[in-house]
């Protein structure tokens, strides 16, 4: 079976195929685009992009874990984590 990932080199030679921009203009793009979701969401903010894709800050609680070498506890603070959620596009794709 071959590999059928898409990395971002890949993807952007891809969208300036099929809109004739250039690499270095589409490759602008894709960087920007994922700073400022990323710039959001680390604001405490929802990035939607209806039916593809949402992208939100959740917390977590504070808990107890192991380690897995030892067994023993360990305390893993609060933190903050991404939610990425599939849209009714990206979900319907898949089928």
């Amino acid at each position: 079976m071959a590999d059928k990932s898409l990395n971002k080199t890949e993807l952007v030679a891809a969208v300036a195929a099929s809109t004739g921009q250039s690499q270095a203009a589409v490759g602008a793009v894709v960087d920007a685009f994922f700073a400022t979701i990323a710039e959001t969401v680390a604001g405490g903010g929802k990035v939607t992009i209806p039916g593809w894709l949402a992208a939100e800050r959740t917390s977590t609680a504070a808990r107890t874990g192991r380690n897995p070498q030892t067994g023993a506890e360990i305390k893993i603070p609060a933190g903050h984590r991404v939610k990425l959620t599939a849209g009714s596009k990206l979900k319907a794709s898949v089928k």
